[in-house]
């Protein structure tokens, strides 16, 4: 019976509430302005937020965890007695002091004397051509070894890794990008099949799973559209195509033939098996590259996912600050209505002496008004929420910045808007329900 009459009330306060409302249609706009602008900015800001986050995490897999890349510096260059292109440095003595660049046995040493490595993946590039019907085609050639696919998070959709006699014995064979199958072999699997590429015939034995790649990480992390790439092992790289530590130069046949870049590799990935361990690897294999190389820092060395983690704090911290000046606005909105209903209460003071006169007790104004409060919020909220989804969209097409909307975000930014007309719905509430029935009548 109890919750009958409770039903009764909450139904006929709700029928009174949209009256008063669609009465004052103009002013209850208004009113609802900070909590449509409050909420939509909310639901814009959790939006980026959580695009950023999705976005840095994808990098974070596109560079590996705990991996430390180490890439050579090209320097001035020097022929030494053999006519050996090699890096020149002058100390404090005025002596020139000599370094064999980056090579295959800087990565056995780190391999082999250095604890904390997991793996390290050696990498070597060359621009250069692909031949089909007769036509070339741009590709990048890239010597690698098998841990170069689990270092960068790359998967083998078909076929298989290099075997170790395959990179033992430098046979041609070759792992190509999704993008280079759907070229070459349109509507067939490349497996077995042979590629010339350059002037060497390579058969495929297997094909990377296709990975995407966006823009930003191309540019921010330097990372290749690895779906263009043909990969080969290392070995058959230095043997077939080019190894620059074996190119000599003699001193009767200078100029054109000189080797710009005297380093054999172009890039070193070593993946620690402890991310506490990275600055303390990246140390130690600084101190030993150096001492390899002469004294001579030829070689740059850099943990990506650090980067990357500082970058994400830089955007949360940003994103905190947008949600606190969204939160500003929500409460803004919320004093806007406070500050309506309080009016609306000495607008309507004669009408709360009458239904006070004919029974209606404090509890029934308290809650004739906050009804009407809340509504208020609830319909500024459902607008809000309309106005955040459509700013995000606009957002992402305008400015490429990824958005993700979440039925979370959307509730939180509800929820709280019907929370801020309850909050600020009270105090004229009371004002309401606190006048005298026979001094209200007498208002004027």
């Amino acid at each position: 019976m109890f919750n009958q009459i409770f039903l009764e009330k909450l139904k006929s306060n709700f029928s009174e509430a949209i009256r008063v409302i669609l009465t004052n249609k103009t002013r209850t706009l208004l009113t609802s302005l900070g909590i449509i602008f409050g909420v939509a900015a909310v639901i814009t800001m959790l939006a980026i937020g959580k695009g950023a986050e999705k976005e840095i995490l994808d990098q974070i897999k596109l560079v590996g965890v705990n991996n430390i890349v180490i890439t050579p510096i090209k320097d001035k260059k020097t022929e030494n007695e053999d006519g050996d292109i090699e890096s020149t440095e002058t100390n404090d003595n005025n002596t020139k002091t000599f370094s064999k660049g980056l090579d295959i046995l800087d990565v056995n040493s780190i391999q082999k004397y250095i604890p904390s490595v997991k793996q390290i993946s050696p990498e070597i590039f060359l621009d250069t051509y692909l031949i089909k019907k007769g036509k070339q085609s741009a590709v990048k050639l890239i010597g690698v070894n098998n841990n170069f696919f689990s270092t960068a998070n790359i998967t083998i959709e078909s076929g298989k890794k290099f075997s170790k006699q395959q990179n033992l014995n430098s046979l041609p064979v070759c792992i190509i990008g999704k993008n280079i199958e759907r070229k070459i072999f349109t509507g067939e699997s490349a497996i077995g099949k042979m590629i010339k590429v350059k002037d060497v015939w390579l058969e495929v034995v297997g094909v990377t799973e296709e990975k995407f790649i966006s823009e930003n990480a191309q540019e921010n992390l330097h990372i290749r559209n690895l779906n263009e790439d043909i990969y080969i092992p290392i070995n058959t790289f230095l043997i077939r195509y080019k190894d620059r530590k074996q190119i000599r130069i003699t001193k009767g046949n200078r100029g054109s033939s000189k080797q710009k870049n005297y380093h054999q590799i172009d890039r070193l990935v070593v993946q620690v098996k402890n991310t506490s361990d990275l600055n303390a690897t990246s140390e130690v294999i600084s101190r030993m590259l150096k001492r390899r190389h002469n004294n001579k820092i030829d070689f740059k060395i850099s943990i990506p996912i650090q980067l990357l983690k500082q970058q994400q704090k830089t955007k949360q911290i940003f994103n905190i600050v947008l949600s606190i000046i969204a939160g500003i606005s929500l409460l803004i909105g919320g004093i806007g209505i406070m500050n309506i209903m309080l009016a609306s209460v000495l607008e309507r003071t004669k009408e709360i002496g009458i239904i006070r006169a004919i029974g209606a007790t404090q509890e029934d104004v308290i809650l004739q008004f906050l009804t009407e409060s809340v509504l208020v919020s609830i319909g500024g909220g459902i607008i809000g929420i309309v106005l955040g989804v459509i700013s995000s969209y606009i957002l992402e097409i305008s400015t490429g910045i990824e958005t993700i909307l979440s039925l979370s975000s959307i509730l939180l930014s509800f929820f709280v808007a019907t929370l801020i007309g309850l909050i600020f719905g009270i105090a004229p509430a009371k004002s309401a329900a606190s006048k005298s029935p026979i001094e209200a009548i007498r208002h004027e």
